[in-house]
């Protein structure tokens, strides 16, 4: 079920406005995004105290206080040379609840690079992350730059799995490599989506060993991906409008080479 994945965090003790010294707080790298030194002394230039607002913590059973949010903010003050900032306090969560509220916290806000988030989701285990990461393991993939043996298309394959469900994923890529082997254009993002897309709608009505062939018949991957960029230029979709309207370009080329040989009454249509 589409967006069927919940973030969630158990009621807690919270105090609000704090007073805490900047020099007495810690970075847990498995539950935070990757600390961007440039970002940080940028907002070190021109920072004012009274608009620094108020950081999240989490305050752990041993005492230390961990940042949840605001950890750019935390380490511009350190080097603007300001001793104390305001905070909100989170108390009893463990480390992969910080991680859940991290993401939380960020969602509608200064998002994190998709690979900061799901190694955070990982940890907190989001369990959209998680099934997305056995479905990739199974595959013997990994998220990273696209290569051989790894996705770059973190938040493509994380769609997949919010709006169509693990199985959705892994029938998408059993499809991808059966019809173009183990290659890097094998796990394009257009392609996965396009496919994870199909796949998601119809995959009741659709057979994958037979998908595959069509798609293989369509020639390699990186001319199947050249396709889609020009169907969508057709539509007059850019690369400035994002991936969402030429996954949809993908959609419509897998739907066609389905439908491509088979009588009317067994053709998918919108």
């Amino acid at each position: 079920m589409p967006g069927s994945y919940a973030f969630h965090i158990p009621d807690h003790k919270v105090d609000y406005g704090v007073e805490v010294e900047v020099s007495g707080l810690y970075i847990d790298p498995q539950a935070q995004r990757t600390l961007n030194e440039r970002r940080a002394q940028k907002i070190a230039t021109n920072l004012i105290s009274a608009a620094v607002g108020s950081i999240v913590l989490s305050q752990r059973e041993d005492g230390r206080r961990y940042i949840v949010d605001g950890q750019h903010r935390w380490r511009a003050c350190a080097l603007a040379g300001i001793a104390t900032l305001r905070a909100e306090i989170h108390y009893g969560l463990t480390q992969a609840q910080e991680a859940m509220l991290f993401l939380i916290r960020n969602r509608e806000s200064h998002k994190p690079r998709p690979r900061d988030e799901y190694h955070v989701g990982l940890t907190g285990g989001v369990p959209v992350y998680v099934d997305t990461e056995m479905i990739l393991k199974k595959h013997s993939l990994t998220l990273g730059s696209t290569s051989v043996h790894s996705v770059g298309a973190v938040a493509g394959v994380l769609g997949i799995v919010d709006r169509y469900g693990a199985t959705a994923l892994d029938r998408t890529l059993t499809v991808s490599e059966a019809a173009w082997g183990r290659t890097a254009d094998t796990w394009d993002g257009l392609l996965l989506g396009g496919i994870g897309m199909f796949i998601g709608r119809w995959g009741d009505h659709v057979d994958d060993q037979e998908l595959a062939r069509k798609l293989s018949a369509q020639g390699p991957a990186g001319r199947f991906r050249g396709g889609v960029l020009a169907h969508s230029s057709s539509f007059g979709v850019d690369a400035r409008s994002g991936g969402g309207s030429r996954v949809v370009s993908a959609y419509r080329l897998v739907a066609l080479a389905w439908n491509r040989g088979r009588e009317a009454e067994d053709r998918i249509v919108e």
